[in-house]
């Protein structure tokens, strides 16, 4: 299959795993040199390895450091290679939860350094994204204090050397470890240049480690605030139903209006299925569509560096998943999506609330209650007491489960021999890298082709061999013989009658029609659930009463960037994951309005979907949007959309109501908490501000927390 354009990083060296704990801490005895070994070796045996582009480790220098930590904790550090293991034990207690060891030095100086040499790969172009296994992670280590197995912050210090180095104005962190990265936020969060995600096992703040600046209403600092995004989990058993909610409600919208130039993912895997630290219940496949999802944004620009990870398994399959979406293959179909649990939807909720003052795409999140709200849970002595006594009889029984848990191994993601293949009219250029496609018409294809669609057509026998070829197309992809593919025909509406029709017929198939503008509805949208049409229109009409039958309409079509771009966030891809079709349908008419760098971000991001099987229908007048769509359909990063502006009241309003509208059909459009849902049920709207709709949220809350004063945040002082 043609691969995309440039390459992907991949950074290791066997010397980072020369390094252990050397007393006994039970704390610390994960973090083992086999997280790193068993991680490359895993990435060898898939043969992703050998795909990937080779790229030496530099260690850090000290300026490089200094770009984080100060000088007297650099000093300090310094002076571990020298230490005896008496004096070692008696550095490590001015820390928490971190061990040293005589090569620990060398080793931080190495992962700072990979993560520096990916940076320099990526923004000069010599590579298209990458990832930097290493060790020691990064992301706990603060200015002055090293933190959760992290000597040097890792990822900080690439931001920073980003900016400095390669001019970089924005970069974007996502944090998926299941710890909070409380470093990374002390550094940024009164710079509004970095915007921090960070979503982290929190427990009402009884998990490590531990702080009230871990809550979701810590939005950063001064001109920070609302750069700091905390995604707090009150639970454990996350599935992966709640890890998307938060990209499609959250981090997506966001980032897309933060248009960052860069990309750096904090990627610990101790957030996936088996992971006695995280406890969650997210197979390794779904960090394929964590990455797919992310890789459209800064053009494509995008560095992984390795964090936690403590199940050698889980880690290593997450780690084969990630790299092998960053080299461009379709990612798997997602199993089991469900609707994100009651626990995150009351997370999902708080954090939307919180950032409403700060980002255009949440500005209609629904409001909490005017009292104080922290998803911190403050008991009385007797019963923390009480509570603590049975976690530590429960404690044993949990790591053991947790150990014995077992899951299916990721499927085996098989690329086609063809990439992209293109139906186009005698005459048309093929663009680069695609297959040009046509079949032999077979007689009885052809008879039911006459019988149903040809009966008015003025030029029937092009017609015919245009929609002969996309029914064998669509054949091929079903095989996955064709990975996806593009076809300017005669009449689009026509076309997708055809394919929905003829993809209909095949047993246990689904299929996710996405329909930019006006065109005719086929009559397979039926309640039989074989086919989800979702149409984007600036047409005022009757809501369809199908479930299968989504109408999204704009006041400005699908002109407006901003208020498609949600659309397609926030509606679009939830609906899509939930569905989990086999082929997605991608039909643009000439009325669309839409811009080619929509389109491309609307194409790419669709391809995560039924293992990239898509099929791109356009009217032959569309000639110049073939080499765009085309270069999406490849796996190349769609164009930066630039400053998204607030979308139209008008708009937000309409895609308020058609979310409460669908919602209980599709539960990933939820991303509200408990507390409104009574209200929601009155049809009270989100911005809703009556008596009855406060009182249901003050009851909800004070039900589930004992709300008092907390102390002030004292988060990114120089005591961190």
């Amino acid at each position: 299959m043609e691969k995309m354009k440039m390459g992907t990083a991949l950074i290791y060296d066997e010397e980072m795993t020369k390094y252990k704990l050397l007393w006994v801490d039970p704390m610390c005895k994960i973090e083992v040199p086999e997280r790193l070994t068993v991680s490359h070796e895993a990435l060898i045996k898939t043969g992703l390895a050998g795909r990937c582009v080779s790229v030496p480790v530099r260690e850090a220098t000290d300026a490089d450091i200094l770009l984080v930590h100060s000088e007297e904790y650099l000093e300090a550090v310094k002076k571990t290679p020298y230490m005896t293991l008496e004096d070692l034990k008696e550095f490590t207690l001015l820390y928490g939860d971190v061990y040293f060891h005589p090569n620990i030095y060398h080793c931080a100086k190495l992962a700072a350094g990979a993560a520096l040499q990916l940076v320099d790969s990526v923004m000069t172009g010599k590579v298209r994204n990458g990832m930097a296994l290493v060790r020691p992670p990064g992301h706990h280590s603060m200015r002055s204090a090293a933190n959760g197995f992290c000597v040097f912050n890792n990822v900080a210090i690439a931001a920073r050397y980003a900016k400095q180095k390669h001019g970089v104005k924005r970069v974007l962190i996502v944090d998926w470890d299941i710890h909070h990265g409380q470093g990374v936020q002390y550094c940024f969060e009164d710079d509004p240049s970095v915007l921090y995600f960070s979503w982290h096992r929190y427990e009402h703040q009884k998990f490590w480690p531990q702080l009230r600046e871990s809550d979701y209403d810590s939005v950063g600092k001064e001109k920070g605030a609302g750069f700091n995004i905390n995604v707090p989990w009150n639970k454990v058993g996350m599935k992966n139903s709640d890890y998307l909610s938060v990209f499609c409600h959250v981090l997506l919208p966001v980032a897309y209006e933060f248009n960052p130039d860069l990309v750096l993912v904090c990627a610990g895997f101790d957030s996936a299925i088996g992971d006695p630290e995280g406890e969650m219940c997210a197979s390794p496949d779904i960090f394929a569509h964590l990455t797919h999802l992310l890789m459209n944004l800064a053009g494509g620009k995008l560095c992984a560096v390795l964090e936690g990870g403590y199940n050698l398994t889980a880690l290593s399959q997450s780690v084969c998943q990630t790299v092998q979406t960053l080299l461009g293959d379709p990612a798997p179909r997602p199993a089991n999506l469900e609707g994100p649990c009651t626990s995150a939807l009351e997370t999902l909720h708080c954090v939307r609330s919180a950032h409403r003052p700060y980002w255009s795409c949440l500005k209609h999140a629904a409001e909490l209650p005017s009292s104080d709200v922290s998803t911190k849970r403050v008991k009385l002595a007797a019963e923390e007491e009480e509570e603590e006594e049975e976690e530590r009889l429960e404690k044993g029984e949990e790591e053991k489960s947790a150990e014995e848990k077992v899951w299916p191994e990721p499927p085996i993601r098989v690329n086609p021999p063809v990439r992209t293949a293109l139906v186009l009219p005698d005459g048309e250029a093929t663009p680069d890298g695609c297959q040009r496609f046509s079949s032999s018409e077979d007689p009885v294809t052809v008879n039911k082709l006459r019988e149903n669609f040809l009966k008015d057509a003025d030029d029937s026998n092009a017609t015919l061999t245009t929609l002969s070829s996309l029914i064998a197309l669509v054949e091929k992809m079903e095989k996955n013989e064709i990975c996806n593919g593009l076809a300017l025909v005669p009449d689009v509406s026509m076309a997708m009658k055809c394919v929905v029709q003829h993809a209909a017929t095949a047993p246990n198939n689904r299929v996710l029609v996405v329909c930019v503008g006006d065109a005719v509805v086929p009559s397979q949208v039926t309640e039989d659930g074989k086919t989800l049409l979702v149409q984007f229109s600036n047409k005022e009409s009757e809501e369809p009463t199908c479930k299968y039958h989504i109408l999204v309409c704009l006041k400005k079509g699908c002109s407006d960037v901003s208020g498609f771009t949600q659309a397609v966030l926030g509606v679009l891809l939830p609906l899509g994951y939930e569905y989990d079709p086999g082929l997605v349908l991608l039909v643009r008419t000439p009325d669309s309005g839409l811009c080619d760098g929509v389109w491309q971000q609307l194409t790419s991001l669709l391809q995560g979907l039924a293992q990239g099987h898509t099929l791109v229908l356009m009217q032959e007048g569309e000639r110049s949007c073939v080499g765009p769509t085309a270069s999406s359909l490849l796996g190349d990063a769609a164009p930066s959309l630039g400053q998204i502006h607030a979308p139209l009241p008008e708009d937000v309003e309409a895609l308020e109501r058609l979310r409460h509208r669908l919602q209980t059909d599709w539960k990933l459009l939820q991303n509200t908490g408990e507390f409104t849902t009574a209200a929601s049920q009155s049809n009270i709207t989100h911005n809703a501000t009556s008596t009855e709709f406060k009182m249901t949220c003050t009851k909800y809350i004070n039900r589930n927390f004992c709300l008092l004063k907390t102390a002030p945040d004292t988060g990114g002082s120089e005591e961190h």
